[in-house]
């Protein structure tokens, strides 16, 4: 197709592809282990529980959690696999991310909608890639003690990779993938354009122009705003939990999909079921969001000072 002349002479802009930084993925992956490691996999600990004993408050799941070990039952499944899944998801979502911005920008889209849809691809890749296994032995680390309350010692962490992987293959410790995928595809989509909403709306509040930069605190609300609001698709959430869980229970679906599992849950728990663990949720969007914003600044320094080249990611 002919590219349009330009007028009066004037260059056309030029589309170009954003470059994949080593110094972007070190800065991505240091603040998403610092984010995991710190409150990250409490507040996640918390939800998978509410998500999968659904008839648990909130108090009753801090109860549980408690009982099933102390202060170490709250970082369950952290160590090897919330580690692998958050040094390594940053590094996709980039580089698929970067590719389908560019591509959807070729084809004319604004940079909103191009941002939007490469957000939403990286999501889709993030879930396939990584998100899906990690996922998947977190939720059964987490909800494996259920066997230790009936007095049989649980197996280790990769004792019970291996049998998963030995009796149900690949499928298996991938259980939940597709709800994975479209729980990570409508999250970043949502969380970017309520984000970009809120910072509309800041903007407008504070007097700032179309385009004018936010200051740290304004950033963080807009981001946090982003992050808390994006909850609304906690009930594929709670579908993957339950896909992936180690619950017995005779009236489950033998082979679970992203639909049978959510007839289940609503005739087991109704409407509400279906919400359970999205008050932790939303308190985990908006962790990320702090350590994202407001730390990314410094950590930014501290990278490019390690690095010697210039972090050009957005944080």
């Amino acid at each position: 197709m002919a590219a349009a002349a330009p007028l009066g002479g004037a260059e056309p802009m030029k589309l170009e592809k954003k470059p994949i930084k080593f110094s972007n993925l070190l800065l991505g992956a240091g603040l998403n282990m610092f984010e995991v490691t710190t409150l990250g996999q409490p507040l996640e600990v918390v939800k998978t529980t509410m998500a999968a004993n659904r008839s648990d408050t909130f108090g009753g799941a801090l109860s549980r959690i408690w009982a099933r070990g102390g202060v170490a039952g709250y970082f369950q499944g952290l160590i090897p696999w919330a580690w692998i899944e958050a040094s390594t998801k940053g590094a996709v979502l980039l580089f698929v991310a970067s590719e389908a911005e560019y591509y959807a920008k070729s084809f004319g889209a604004s940079d909103f909608v191009g941002g939007v849809s490469g957000g939403m691809a990286g999501g889709v890749a993030q879930a396939y890639a990584t998100m899906g296994f990690c996922t998947c032995m977190k939720t059964v680390e987490i909800t494996k003690h259920k066997i230790a309350a009936k007095g049989v010692r649980p197996p280790g962490t990769f004792e019970t990779f291996m049998d998963i992987y030995r009796k149900e293959g690949i499928k298996g410790i991938n259980k939940g993938v597709n709800a994975v995928a479209i729980r990570q595809t409508t999250n970043w989509g949502s969380r970017f354009g309520l984000s970009r909403l809120a910072e509309q709306g800041i903007r407008k509040a504070t007097g700032k122009e179309e385009g004018q930069k936010l200051g740290g605190m304004e950033k963080v609300l807009a981001s946090g705003l982003g992050g808390g609001l994006s909850a609304w698709n906690q009930p594929i959430e709670v579908i993957r939990v339950e896909m992936q869980s180690k619950t017995d229970d005779p009236n489950r679906p033998k082979k679970m999909t992203v639909g049978n599992t959510a007839r289940y849950i609503y005739q087991s728990n109704g409407l509400k079921g279906l919400y359970r663990g999205v008050a932790p949720r939303i308190g985990l969007g908006v962790w990320q969001t702090i350590c994202m914003v407001a730390l990314g600044d410094m950590a930014k320094e501290a990278v490019e000072k390690l690095t010697g080249e210039a972090v050009t990611a957005k944080h």
